[in-house]
Parts: structure tokens; sequence; C-alpha cells
């Protein structure tokens, strides 16, 4: 286990599947974290549990629906204003290709189409918001859970107006979060913070998961460990932009490595979540 005692780690949809063994890992090695929630009694729940086994009493309970940039933007600033520091951030709020939704298309509250806007637009607002304080903490590290689940994004239906898949929806958002790794990668490299994404295991037995009608393969724990080790490996500082798969560094689909896709992913990302995340020189 990496030494992260002593460290405030914030975690993403930490109150189930991937995101909840994380965290009861982290607690229990001692570091102070900032757990996201959607739901105000899960999220109580999931921290009385972890509290119970770790005897950590550093959880702090935060919550946001992330369907609504909005709220992203407000625990962005609760993070800013109640914490000193924040040494790394793990991105792993999300949802799969069928739940919520059952294969329909649905939309966020601002009106994006709901896979991209929750597993993608959420993470990479909050990411952005949170720069100057991770910048302040440096040596900082920004995780991102991705997937190998991966599909090019069409730059002329990013939305999928025209014709919805839930599978397509999924794959592409969690490309969009691997070439935000590789441009936060190149904007931060002389600013002590890095930033990382991977694909922790395949088939984990989540709710997500389940949901699809897909069998397990991975274990809940080969996610955590591939996670656990881009947080806190010493052996990995200063390694940024790469993307892993489980604990093995591999290579994302050719989109991620496109400078012209990265662009336009990062012009429309600047206009759909506003000026405040707009990258600093």
């Amino acid at each position: 286990m990496p030494r992260v005692e002593h460290q405030t780690i914030l975690i993403t949809g930490a109150t189930d599947g991937l995101g909840r063994a994380l965290a009861g890992e982290l607690a229990a090695a001692g570091a102070t974290l900032l757990l996201h929630a959607r739901d105000q009694g899960r999220g109580e729940e999931t921290i009385a549990e972890i509290r119970d086994k770790s005897a950590n009493d550093d959880l702090h309970l935060l919550l946001a629906d992330f369907a609504s940039l909005e709220q992203v933007r407000r625990l962005a600033q609760q993070v800013s204003r109640e914490n000193d520091r924040l040494d790394v951030l793990v991105n792993n709020a999300g949802i799969g290709t069928t739940l919520p939704g059952d294969g329909r298309r649905m939309e966020s509250a601002d009106g994006y189409e709901l896979r991209f806007a929750v597993n993608y637009l959420a993470g990479y607002l909050l990411t952005r918001m949170l720069l100057a304080l991770l910048e302040r903490s440096a040596p900082a590290r920004v995780v991102n859970v991705s997937s190998a689940g991966q599909a090019p994004i069409d730059f002329d239906d990013v939305m999928l107006e025209h014709r919805y898949d839930g599978v397509q929806a999924y794959c592409q958002s969690k490309l969009a979060q691997i070439m935000f790794t590789v441009d936060l990668a190149d904007e931060l490299r002389t600013r002590g913070v890095t930033a990382t994404c991977l694909h922790p295991a395949t088939y984990m037995p989540t709710k997500m998961v389940r949901a699809a009608g897909v069998h397990p393969i991975s274990s809940l724990d080969e996610g955590v460990q591939a996670t656990v080790r881009l947080i806190g490996d010493p052996q990995l500082e200063g390694v940024t932009g790469r993307y892993f798969d489980g604990q093995r560094a591999a290579e994302p689909h050719p989109q991620a490595r496109d400078p012209d896709a990265r662009r336009r992913l990062r012009e429309l990302s600047e206009r759909l979540c506003g000026p405040e995340v707009r990258p600093t020189s």
C-alpha cells in the first residue's frame, strides 16, 4: 500500500462499487477523505460503515448531483473553502450504459446528454475549479477513472441527438476523460500536479455492470489496487498524461492522441461549462 497517511484525497462517486471500496482502503491507511455522494442518506451510511471498519474519523461528506453543473460548482467551492490542501482528486463518479434510463437517451439538468454530462463534464468542471488548490498542495495528483470501453467522439453530434446508443454514449464519455487527462498533463507539467487515467479492471461486480446484464470478470480489489497505485505509488511520482489498463501502461483510442480532436473537445467543454474553466497560462 503506497503511503497516503495524512494526505487529503477527494473521491467522487464514493458510495458504491469501486469508489466505496477505494474509500475503505484509503481510510484504513490513514488518509483524510472527502467523499462525494449524490444522496445524503447513502453518503452517511457509507461514512459510518467505513469509519467503523477503519477507526478513521477524518471522513467528510460532500453532496452533489453530477447531472447538474451548478451543483458541481457548489461542491468545488465548498472543497476550496473548507480545505487548506488537496493532495489527490479521484474522478470516479459515473453512470453506465443502461442505468439510469434502461437504454433511453436522457438529458442532464443543463440539457446535455446525460452520460457525457455525468461521466465527463462534471469531472472536467470539478477538476478545473480545484486546480488552484491542487497546485498549492503540490506535489498533487489527478486520477481519472476511465474505461477500456472507448469510442471516438463525433463532434457533429456529441449529444447523440440523431442516433442514440447507450454504449456509444458511455464509451465516448470515457474517451473524453482520457483526452482531458492528456491535455491537463501538458498544461500542468511544470506546476507539480500530475494527471493520469486508467481502466481499473474488467467488469467488476458493480451496480452498473450488473444493470448491463454482464457477468463480472475481475474482482473489486483488482480495480482498487490499480487505482491506489496511481494515487500514491512513489515510483509514479512525476508520471503524467498516461493511460493504464489495470497496473499496466497502455495506449488509449487513437483519438486521445489527436491534438485537433483534443482542441475541439477543450473548446466544447469550455463553452458548455462556462468561462471559469478556461486554462490559465
